[in-house]
């Protein structure tokens, strides 16, 4: 079932977002070659226990980390580890919050240091796909709009959108109807309403979509060892449009 928020709790939701979205912000001037992953987790805990928050995935489903950072291959839900970022790497950080009664996620993929050209058009590419789908969330559109516009975006480009793992709604849980997927028909799909808040995250491969969870049961990894990245922002649906809560102004 899909829960319409008031415009009062929409504004409890941004507030949530805004941390994540600081916290995302103060991880983006850390990320650099001879940095843990272990670290910015660390980091990023510190920050959301001064706002008086608390990390949302931490303890969810058994997951021991505030954040997670996915490195390479890895796709999304990458455990923190004393794993040392090395130049050329792209690191894809995903971290979420709970806040007076509501959850905000988002997710951004950076480079460590100097990285490849195609590392740089993968993550360009992930970006562009998320901000098209934005453009369609908006009351009287299909859910089909936002998920063709992410999969036409990406495949244009020569790359593939993951299928086992999808966008969600988010609001006083985590993960609310309806699910996400990053590929689609446009028209298809429920009908879009004033008053959903959608984390819409796609999650592009630069080969095959195929992917595999390791055997610490969390990390997704790409099946043919190829880079991924991933975007991510809640994105209330308004009567004027898209209102993207997970970002600083």
């Amino acid at each position: 079932m899909v829960i319409l928020k008031q415009p009062d709790e929409i504004e409890k939701a941004r507030a949530s977002n805004r941390i994540v979205a600081e916290v995302l912000s103060v991880l983006r001037e850390k990320v650099k070659p001879g940095v843990t992953t272990l670290e910015l987790d660390q980091i990023a805990e510190t920050i959301v226990e001064k706002r008086g928050a608390r990390p949302a995935f931490k303890g969810y489903r058994g997951y021991p980390y505030a954040l997670c950072a996915s490195v390479n291959e890895e796709v999304v839900h990458g455990m923190p580890s004393k794993r040392v970022l090395v130049e050329g790497d792209i690191i894809g950080l995903d971290f979420g919050v709970y806040h007076q009664g509501f959850y905000g996620d988002s997710a951004i993929t950076l480079p460590v240091g100097r990285v490849s050209g195609k590392a740089a058009r993968l993550m360009e590419i992930t970006e562009r796909s998320l901000q098209a789908a934005i453009l369609h969330a908006c009351p009287g559109n299909r859910l089909g709009d936002i998920s063709a516009a992410v999969q036409q975006t990406v495949e244009a480009a020569g790359y593939s959108v993951v299928r086992d793992f999808v966008g969600h709604g988010i609001g006083r849980d985590m993960h609310e109807d309806p699910q996400i997927p990053n590929f689609g028909k446009k028209g298809r799909g429920i009908e879009l309403k004033a008053g959903m808040i959608l984390a819409i995250e796609p999650m592009v491969n630069e080969g095959s979509y195929s992917v595999n969870v390791l055997s610490d049961g969390w990390t997704v990894v790409t099946q043919d060892g190829s880079l991924s990245a991933h975007f991510e922002h809640s994105v209330a649906i308004t009567e004027n449009g898209p209102d993207i809560l997970s970002r600083l102004n």
